[in-house]
């Protein structure tokens, strides 16, 4: 064998040794060196929450808060040391954690020193061990769903009364046929509990549409002399009945601007109400003054009058201070709530002044309307 087939076999084992060691040296090197770091969120996933509505947050492995929007901070979600306050939200990241499965809930929270917050929370499994939970807060609707369904009973139980009480009559006038006395007055208690299921009836349309806004948008200008004129009228006979004297005092040339046929019902349910809860042969005011950006009508009277305790709950509706004392009167509960939502909805506000056994005062505000003498005539 020659000397240079010795040389090359050599130099091909020493470049498959080196082939081998510089292998072997990269793979212990790589198995050495650290993984590659996996980001906390990642990028597409932050990119995703940063223009979600609802309030998001992102849990690791040990249930800790990595990623919160402005939503959750505010709703109160995460504690300080970065983990979730509501028990029920983390039970539901527990049990998606557990089998994978996307969940959603709806539950209450509650803070101390906040009011309580009705949310419907949603969690799904991310990559990478994390969480996702998107919290929206629905408040608001469960408030009006409540609303809704404590107004649908009310209505469905003061509707049977007087339903009940001409059912009742109308089977005393058939038995009474021949007792013309008894006939005549049960058809007077038959007129009456009509008048009352139509007036609570119109009531209820009325409410119904201030708080749909289906009001009138053609908003007029209103002479306010004019406004109390018409509510001291429709409230004459029954004050009459009762030997009740109305008095008026309204500086002249004071205008406003709102829906007619919504103010005028707002300030003959004030006269209404003073003139029903006053004793016989008393006195109701109804004043008007301008203080130049308002208008002030005030209705006072010399009745029963409102602890202070139930004064905040008298707008409410279907709320009477004595039901007995209404049902005997003939209330429906809505007219000073009707008020509340007329002044609302006309730039306005109600005010309530009363101490039990000197009476009550009811100012309706409403913003001063400024007219030329064009408008005037």
């Amino acid at each position: 064998m020659e000397v240079s087939e010795i040389l090359a076999g050599a130099a091909g084992i020493v470049l498959g040794a080196l082939i081998t060691y510089v292998w072997w040296f990269s793979e212990r090197s790589r198995e050495a060196a650290p993984p590659a770091p996996v980001p906390a969120v990642p990028p597409d996933i932050a990119t995703v929450l940063s223009v979600l509505r609802s309030s998001a947050l992102v849990l690791d492995q040990e249930e800790r808060v990595l990623r919160a929007s402005a939503a959750a901070i505010g709703l109160g979600l995460v504690t300080d040391d970065d983990r979730l306050r509501s028990e029920e939200l983390l039970d539901l990241v527990r049990l998606v954690r557990r089998d994978g499965e996307v969940r959603e809930d709806e539950f209450e929270i509650r803070i101390r020193r906040r009011p309580p917050v009705y949310v419907r929370a949603r969690v799904a499994p991310l990559s990478h061990g994390l969480m996702l939970a998107l919290v929206e807060d629905r408040t608001t609707e469960q408030r009006v769903e409540t609303l809704r369904r404590d107004f649908v009973a009310n209505v469905s139980h003061e509707l049977k009364t007087p339903i009940g009480a001409i059912s009742l009559l109308a089977e005393a006038v058939g038995e009474a046929s021949d007792d013309p006395e008894a006939v005549v007055r049960f058809a007077s208690r038959m007129q009456a509990e009509s008048e009352r299921l139509t007036r609570l009836v119109q009531q209820i349309i009325d409410l119904s549409r201030l708080q749909a806004d289906l009001g009138s948008d053609d908003a007029a200008v209103i002479k306010v002399g004019e406004l109390v004129a018409e509510a001291v009228e429709h409230s004459h006979t029954d004050a009459e009945a009762k030997s009740i004297t109305i008095s008026q005092d309204v500086e002249p040339d004071l205008f406003v601007q709102g829906d007619r046929a919504q103010l005028h019902a707002a300030v003959s349910n004030l006269v209404e109400n003073a003139v029903t809860y006053s004793p016989e042969g008393s006195v109701v005011a109804v004043g008007a003054t301008g203080d130049g950006e308002d208008v002030r009508i005030t209705v006072s009277d010399h009745g029963v009058g409102i602890a202070p305790e139930e004064q905040d709950r008298i707008f409410e509706r279907f709320y009477r201070v004595d039901p007995a004392r209404a049902r005997a009167t003939g209330g429906t509960g809505l007219g000073l709530s009707i008020v509340k939502h007329v002044a609302a909805g006309n730039g306005g506000s109600v005010e309530v002044w009363s101490e039990p056994g000197l009476g009550s005062s009811f100012t309706l505000v409403l913003p001063a309307r400024d007219v030329d003498e064009g408008e005037r005539e």
